[in-house]
């Protein structure tokens, strides 16, 4: 990939905020800067929006609401189907931003680019099948009319980690069902949403429709718009820390709220598996996105009988995967996103170690410049270690055996978060009865990945509320309206 290309697609993007259907400056003229992480140079800068672009783009948003909420389903179907033809011809050049502005391998950006414009084809066939009911009452004297309205202007907040396909897997329901939204980026990120901005202005996504505004002031700028009355709807992936944040600034205008929240995704292996896939399985749940997802395998629980087995195997794979910038042809890992992330990782590691953890592989920042980290397994973890209890989101993956299924299951539930397991079992009633016990929101069963634009993701405790994709996803973004209608004798 030569240094041409990469600045021909990164000047290619708009970097102004993108309100009412037009590209502007911030109103303040500020602009922030956008890092590459596996070199730490900058890649551009982007217009900083403020509190009063983000009331602009709800003035926006809330004029626009009463006018999409009319357009004909089988419309806004079609712009998510043309949005998607557009993703799906761009994904080489879409792939490349999104490895230049977060670090993940070229081949693993193109496929989020595929994975997230299979949101906007769902989404493309939910929006003529929003249905309502009429039913005749109990006792005979009215009748039931129900219908299905969209919930109004929404606030979509997206992380940095996925930023095309968090992007999508909300708008697509929020435009199926008839709602507006003002869509605040994560500051790391911002390209991806900018680019994703034009494809649907590109496909006839009406003015004021969608507005996308980064910003480096996340608090100030969301805060004023949840406490303004007109947003009716919050969707947040990011952190529990601040969802719990969000909710609290939600409450007093009673919003619907979406919250995909931090994760602490445990990984059962049971002595009876078959080995080879659930160390493939690993690999995908450890390793995809570079460990930095909330689904991603965070605590390894392996049966002692096959404990050693599993760690070696898994060690052998993961000191055969090449690091290195992700524009680079064969690397499989690239760089965190940023220098605190690292240290947080190495932090992780040295208390596990300090409390007698053995490394296997890695254990340890890579060379040179950009935010790396060797892909790390970790054996004889103990359960009392840091790294059992928080989210890593980082190449590192610690082993801790169990004796039973109930030591098992009751390990994988000691924790505040629930939104996806994984277990690897050939016993059929072990795999009913651990995926029923197993307290999260989505379990793998004999597979490393779960998410799937036609499933409902989501998790339960502290991992959030609601659901997204699926069947289910466009309900979020939608009320229910009840008419009673008087007997007819």
């Amino acid at each position: 990939m030569t240094a041409d290309r990469e600045a021909q697609v990164v000047d290619q993007v708009p970097k102004q905020l993108f309100i009412g259907g037009e590209w502007r400056d911030a109103a303040s003229g500020a602009t922030f800067k956008v890092e590459d992480p596996s070199t730490g140079a900058v890649l551009c800068e982007v217009a900083d929006a403020g509190v009063d672009d983000a009331f602009a783009a709800l003035t926006a948003a809330d004029a626009a609401q009463p006018t999409w909420a009319a357009h004909p389903p089988r419309e806004r179907g079609e712009i998510l189907r043309r949005a998607y033809e557009l993703l799906m011809a761009r994904q080489d050049e879409l792939g490349l931003l999104m490895t230049l502005e977060m670090g993940k391998p070229l081949a693993e950006a193109k496929g989020e680019i595929a994975y997230a414009a299979e949101f906007f084809r769902w989404f493309a066939e939910e929006a003529v099948r929003i249905e309502g009911g009429y039913s005749v009452s109990p006792d005979g004297r009215s009748r039931f009319l129900v219908m299905r309205r969209p919930a109004g202007p929404a606030m979509l907040i997206t992380p940095w980690n996925f930023p095309m396909a968090m992007g999508t897997r909300k708008i697509g329901p929020a435009v199926a069902a008839g709602c507006t939204m003002v869509l605040k980026p994560a500051q790391q990120t911002p390209l991806s949403a900018l680019a994703l901005a034009a494809v649907l202005k590109e496909a006839g996504l009406p003015d004021g429709v969608l507005s996308v505004i980064p910003t480096s002031d996340a608090g100030g700028v969301t805060e004023p718009l949840l406490t303004d009355g007109r947003i009716r709807k919050v969707s947040f992936t990011g952190s529990t820390a601040v969802g719990r944040t969000l909710l609290k600034q939600s409450a007093d205008q009673v919003l619907r709220t979406s919250m995909e929240l931090g994760g602490n995704a445990p990984f059962l292996v049971f002595d009876d598996a078959d080995l080879d896939a659930a160390v493939e399985g690993a690999m995908l749940a450890k390793m995809r996105n570079i460990g930095e997802a909330c689904t991603a395998a965070n605590r390894i629980y392996v049966q002692a009988g096959v404990a050693e087995e599993f760690a070696r195997r898994l060690g052998e794979r993961m000191s055969a995967l090449r690091m290195g910038r992700g524009t680079e042809e064969g690397v499989q890992v690239g760089p965190l996103i940023d220098a605190r992330a690292r240290e947080k990782v190495q932090g992780l590691v040295d208390d596990a170690v300090g409390r007698g953890a053995r490394v296997l592989v890695g254990g340890g920042p890579g060379d040179g410049a950009g935010y790396f980290y060797r892909p790390t397994v970790l054996a004889d973890v103990p359960q009392e270690s840091r790294l059992a209890h928080t989210e890593i989101f980082g190449p590192v993956a610690p082993v801790i055996s169990f004796e039973s299924e109930s030591e098992a299951v009751a390990a994988a539930n000691d924790t505040e978060y629930g939104l996806v397991s994984y277990l690897f079992t050939r016993d059929l009633g072990r795999a009913f009865r651990v995926s029923e016990a197993l307290e999260t929101g989505m379990v793998g069963l004999n597979q490393g990945i779960v998410s799937n634009p036609a499933a409902p993701f989501g998790g339960v405790k502290h991992s959030g509320l609601g659901r997204e994709g699926g069947r289910v996803g466009i309900d979020e973004f939608l009320e229910t309206k009840y008419v009673g209608i008087a007997g007819i004798d």
